[in-house]
């Protein structure tokens, strides 16, 4: 079980088309590059050292995860002329500077690895909650971040950091068909029929996680892997292991603070101290400029608000939610919560 785990874990617009094509061409020329993937190499490629982390990654996710501006701008909770300026100005100094894109050595991966790691994740969390369009899960983009993820574990099998983005992935993909109805509404965790989530994938993931966290160098990626894990192995939403949940999200606050890992925390928090703990947690954050306009944030205040049965508040809490959800499925989701917390008001 992954108690042992946790004690374990307690115990411690870019390039031009020319310059794409010649970059892929310069790889696929070198069969004896230690990254056996095309698609890795140009990753690689694009993670410049040279470039900010911020601005490597979100070029990269721009010019070859297959994400938007505005796609981007929402993983980075940033304004999207905010991002827009980021990537302006990454691409002058490449210009500028006269910075060369080839595919490293291996001297070089570790470098990179930390960015590249970043754009793998944010591919695969734009694909498993589309923010936007009408379709709930982007299939294609978990699937090549799953891939990828797969490559690089292969190629660095003593990074534990790379086995957890694995291990994250596989643990999280493993609820995928359960969390849409056949009709395409969106079935949130607690309400899933647990009979359908991939079994192997849960194994793979948490086999995964556990020799990563054997290592001895936990980073976030094992960290969020291992939560996950608990949530998989819990046979019924009743049984979660919220406290451990809550410990794990309070190591992940440590080793890689962000005001989303706060929410997170908040809504372990409030499974196990309450509702009125959870939601002064997230009023505490509200002040948080990056999470103004944060979806996630208003719905679980909203959520929170439901459960103490303040109808009114939840109701303009969840319409906050829906004037910044621009995915089809989590708009109907929350509509259909307004309007219960609205029947509730007045009756």
């Amino acid at each position: 079980m992954f108690t042992q785990k946790a004690a374990l874990v307690a115990r411690d617009e870019a390039f031009d088309a020319s310059a794409r094509h010649g970059a892929l061409l310069a790889a696929a020329e070198d069969e004896m590059h230690p990254i056996p993937d095309d698609q890795l190499r140009l990753i690689f490629t694009c993670c410049h050292p040279a470039l900010a982390p911020e601005a490597a990654v979100a070029l990269t996710l721009r010019t070859l995860g297959g994400l938007t501006t505005p796609e981007i701008a929402r993983a980075f909770l940033v304004p999207e002329p905010t991002l827009a300026q980021r990537l302006v100005r990454a691409k002058k100094k490449i210009r500028e500077a006269g910075i060369a894109y080839e595919v490293p050595g291996p001297e070089r991966l570790a470098a990179r690895l930390d960015a590249v790691l970043r754009v793998l994740y944010l591919v695969f969390n734009e694909g498993y909650a589309a923010s936007s369009g009408e379709a709930l899960v982007r299939q294609e983009l978990c699937a090549e971040a799953i891939r990828l993820a797969r490559v690089l574990a292969g190629l660095l099998p003593g990074e534990p950091e790379a086995q957890g983005l694995l291990a994250l992935m596989l643990l999280t993909d493993a609820r995928r068909p359960a969390r849409e109805a056949p009709v395409g509404e969106l079935v949130r965790l607690e309400d899933q029929d647990r009979g359908l989530w991939d079994a192997s994938r849960i194994a793979e993931g948490s086999a995964l996680v556990e020799a990563a966290l054997r290592v001895g160098r936990v980073g976030p990626y094992q960290l969020q892997a291992a939560i996950a894990a608990v949530h998989d192995e819990a046979p019924v939403a009743a049984e979660t292991d919220w406290p451990q949940i809550l410990g794990l999200y309070g190591i992940l606050a440590r080793v890689a603070p962000s005001p989303v890992v706060d929410l997170n925390r908040a809504v372990a928090l409030a499974q196990v101290s309450g509702p009125e703990a959870g939601l002064a947690a997230v009023d505490a954050l509200s002040a948080d400029p990056a999470l103004a306009e944060y979806r996630f944030l208003h719905a679980t205040r909203a959520d929170f608000l439901r459960r103490l049965g303040r109808w009114g508040e939840a109701a303009d809490a969840y319409e906050r939610a829906l004037a910044l959800a621009p995915n089809g499925p989590e708009r109907a989701f929350l509509e259909r919560r307004v309007a219960e917390v609205r029947s509730r008001g007045v009756s």
